[in-house]
């Protein structure tokens, strides 16, 4: 198990190193110019996310598949490690992940059309759809389809399912001292109850879980930068400066480098909002809209609420707390944000509590629909019922057992994940702008999708 271990953590951060980084972010930025700055009609996405969509096909609402997307992306990586990369990179890694969601905008906004686009309908009747069918029927590359849709489901299992589960069952252990495997049997049964409905009953529970959750944890956030508010100015022109300037930190931040906060900012910035990784696409396609961009003007507001608010909000109030208080150690990023929210009297840390435990079960829903499209992809919709029973029986296993290899194998399969969605993205990207062209720029949004 050491010498499989050891393979998995050499691979996951070959995989992650600067050629992921460069070939995302450069996706990124790609995607923005080719597709003319769809960033533009963010307010026009948010706009159609909140609007019901009567003379439309699909399975969930446009705003029911944001939210399940959101429940995937939204969890402890906006919270510990926002504060991990500002403690390996500095202040100015915030600008570095605040900027990549930006243009991760664009990326995901393609990733939307094209699961849209090329979506199909199943036996079962339900839309199926993401970066296996675009592959499949956009490009003829079944076999490359395969392949995303395995680690996806390899995937589904790793940072969906036992890490998150492992978060939760850690927490309530050290927190209120209950038993791993007690917290383990309740994630499975709560679980159970939602995911065995399918994707309408996920996306029920994470339209009122998720906009709770989020909108909880901001005011926390608000509350935060209010107290620290001779210091938050102080703050965001310390975080511009460092991501170019090395020196600009100054105090325990010297060793940080520009290149050290672009990396970790970065790549947190990626990992956090999964523009890229063909993950939030799956469900985009489930979406009740009459044409391919107005679900990708509302998939892009996923990246915008993800990375461009709740991250650099995080980054925002671990940067002045740490220039309002001294004393705070920020070489742990874990121990940075508890000291961060406890400021708060009386409901600062039980607020980071509940939010880390409801942001991480947010994700085990929303990966169980990834998961379970791409067995679907693979075998046949045949399949759904026992992939659900096998995704609970794995989360009571995560919460009880050391999860060192789960999570090298999970950011393996991540990157994985990432490269047939890629090939995707750039190869489709003519379909991507012409589509743009015909439905956004044309200004006919409410044109009807032709079969």
């Amino acid at each position: 198990m050491d010498s499989i271990n050891y393979f998995f953590q050499v691979l996951s951060s070959v995989l992650w190193g600067w050629p992921m980084i460069i070939l995302l972010l450069g996706t990124h930025i790609f995607l923005t110019i080719r597709l003319r700055v769809p960033q533009r009609k963010l307010l026009t996405g948010i706009r159609l996310s909140v609007k019901k969509d009567k003379d439309a096909s699909g399975d969930v609402s446009q705003f029911g598949a944001l939210a399940t997307a959101l429940a995937a992306t939204i969890g402890t990586g906006n919270i510990v490690g926002v504060a991990t990369a500002v403690a390996l990179g500095g202040p100015g890694a915030v600008l570095w992940c605040w900027l990549t969601g930006l243009f991760g905008m664009a990326t995901k906004y393609a990733e939307g059309l094209l699961a849209v686009k090329y979506r199909v309908r199943g036996e079962d009747g339900r839309t199926y759809g993401g970066p296996m069918y675009a592959l499949e029927r956009g490009l003829g590359m079944k076999w490359l389809a395969l392949l995303f849709a395995i680690f996806t489901a390899l995937a589904s299992f790793g940072i969906g399912c036992m890490v998150q589960a492992n978060s939760i069952a850690l927490l309530a252990n050290e927190t209120f001292g209950i038993s791993t495997s007690l917290v383990g049997l309740f994630i499975c049964i709560l679980t159970a109850f939602v995911i065995l409905g399918g994707v309408k009953s996920i996306a029920r529970v994470c339209t009122v879980l998720v906009p709770f959750m989020a909108l909880l944890y901001v005011a926390g956030c608000i509350a935060i930068l209010l107290m620290n508010g001779a210091y938050v100015w102080p703050a965001v022109r310390l975080i511009v400066r460092s991501a170019f300037e090395p020196a600009a930190a100054g105090g325990g931040f010297v060793g940080a480098t520009v290149m050290m906060a672009a990396r970790y900012g970065i790549a947190r910035g990626l990992f956090s909002n999964e523009s890229g990784m063909g993950s939030a696409p799956i469900v985009a396609a489930a979406a009740q809209t009459r044409n391919p961009v107005r679900q990708a003007l509302v998939s892009s507001t996923g990246t915008f609420w993800d990375t461009v608010v709740i991250c650099a909000l995080t980054g925002l109030v671990l940067v002045s707390s740490i220039l309002a208080y001294p004393d705070i150690s920020y070489a742990d990023g874990a121990a940075l944000t508890k000291v961060a929210f406890s400021k708060i009297p009386y409901v600062g840390a039980p607020l980071l509590t509940f939010g880390i435990l409801t942001f991480a079960f947010s994700t085990i829903l929303g990966w169980s629909y990834y998961g379970e499209s791409a067995v679907n992809y693979i075998e046949s919709q045949r399949s759904s019922r026992f992939y659900r029973i096998l995704y609970i029986v794995a989360l009571f296993f995560g919460s009880i057992i050391n999860l060192d290899i789960i999570w090298n194998i999970a950011d393996t399969m991540n990157a994985l994940m990432a490269i047939p969605n890629l090939v995707a993205l750039l190869l489709l990207s003519k379909v991507a702008a012409q589509e743009t062209r015909k439905y956004l720029w044309a200004d006919r949004l409410d044109d009807v999708m032709e079969d």
